[in-house]
């Protein structure tokens, strides 16, 4: 059928409603599992694969840029638990391949990970950002995580510019730039399941893939 590709702001429920609309849809969540598929599809051994999510990015600061230090990156090894110094520059290419490969497959959901960028253009791909009131966000990462109100305001805002530093560092895109998407949803007015309806319903307007080659 198609692609989706969710961008989501820390603490609006993006997750919950992405994992609704695969189970809904019965399509894949592009998640760590399936990187390692398609991952050996194109030929990537288990310790080349990083995980490189757009909102887990670390906001590089004055001495990191000045001194160069790469930051440290969980890959996937043999035993799981291998921990490896690469440049966040080099591990672009190897997502950015990955996605293409999963675009192939069809039926997917993928979640972060610059997906809006790297199939910006392509058809047969839905691109959805999910929103809520920054007081909603804060109160809902409050309550799930269980921290005070200043340091539930801490972590979100450093989500949120993680998020957006990456899209602007590797994609040169504005992260909130309502371009990018074609629905755009703030879940302070709607529910995971009004959300995840939303989304159904537009998908079930895209055009199919054309065949590719």
């Amino acid at each position: 059928m198609a692609v989706i590709t969710i961008s989501r702001q820390y603490g609006s429920e993006g997750d919950e409603i992405a994992a609704n609309v695969c189970q809904i849809l019965g399509y894949q969540s592009f998640n760590k599992q399936l990187m390692m598929k398609v991952a050996a599809e194109v030929g990537l051994t288990e310790g080349e694969v990083v995980d490189f999510t757009e909102d887990q990015h670390r906001v590089r600061g004055f001495l990191d840029r000045l001194l160069g230090t790469p930051p440290l990156i969980m890959t996937q090894s043999h035993t799981w638990s291998e921990v490896k110094i690469i440049d966040a520059v080099d591990s672009i290419p190897l997502v950015q391949s990955i996605i293409r490969a999963a675009y192939k497959h069809d039926n997917i959901v993928i979640v972060g990970r610059g997906g809006q960028a790297v199939l910006r253009n392509d058809p047969g791909v839905l691109h959805v950002r999910i929103e809520a009131p920054l007081e909603t966000r804060v109160h809902r990462v409050q309550l799930r995580e269980g921290l005070t109100f200043e340091l539930a305001r801490d972590v979100v805002a450093q989500r949120d510019r993680a998020a957006a530093d990456y899209l602007k560092r590797f994609y040169s895109v504005d992260w909130a730039d309502s371009l990018l998407y074609h629905l755009i949803i703030n879940t302070g007015r709607w529910s995971i399941d009004g959300a995840s309806d939303l989304i159904v319903n537009a998908v079930n307007q895209l055009q199919p893939v054309a065949a590719l080659n």
